[in-house]
């Protein structure tokens, strides 16, 4: 019969630390599997976000602008009908809010797409259409560089979303600097 294992302080690391690196292989192994299909994933959910918020482009540039993305739209002739902006900020109530902003070439919103939230579900996770053309706090068709938008508890003329002030000034907030940097890419 084989002889039982003395439960040694070094034996007790030495299985510790075995267990660990099993672990730490199978996890490393799992990562190479996905780490290619949440990229393709990713990027596929920021093609779909560009082209919901442009205008009909035939060609698309992609720039970085104030260490932002921005993919400038031009139609057949060449000429510029607008940009999608990606831009986010961590002011939600939830934390962090990226999304991508779109603008025609006067400067006026075109549309909004959220990539990443964590806000309140019920709450703050109403800005993916409170904000929108039939939304109750629209921004789609206004100039945001020409003085920004804010809340109406801030002085503003935009209604905040029901209970989420917190989120309503981040999504303005991000919706603002992505105006600022806009007006970087037409000047």
């Amino acid at each position: 019969m084989a002889k039982k294992a003395q439960s040694t302080l070094t034996n007790m690391l030495l299985s510790l630390t075995a267990i660990a690196l099993v672990a730490a292989a199978i996890l490393a192994a799992l990562n190479a599997v996905t780490q290619e299909p949440i990229a393709a994933a990713q990027k596929a959910k920021v093609e779909n976000a560009i082209s919901a918020v442009l205008p009909a482009f035939a060609s698309l540039e992609d720039q970085d602008v104030d260490g932002k993305a921005c993919h400038v739209a031009y139609d057949a002739q060449g000429k510029m009908v607008g940009a999608a902006i990606e831009a986010g900020n961590d002011k939600g109530f939830g934390g962090h809010l990226q999304m991508m902003v779109g603008f025609d070439a006067d400067g006026s919103v075109t549309g909004y797409q959220i990539l990443e939230t964590h806000e309140t579900p019920g709450l703050g996770a109403k800005a993916d259409l409170w904000f929108q053309k039939d939304g109750k706090g629209c921004v789609v068709g206004r100039k945001p560089a020409e003085g920004g938008l804010t809340v109406k508890k801030d002085g503003g003329d935009v209604d905040a979303i029901t209970g989420s002030t917190i989120t309503s000034r981040a999504f303005l907030s991000i919706v603002n600097d992505a105006a600022k940097t806009f007006t970087n890419i037409t000047h």
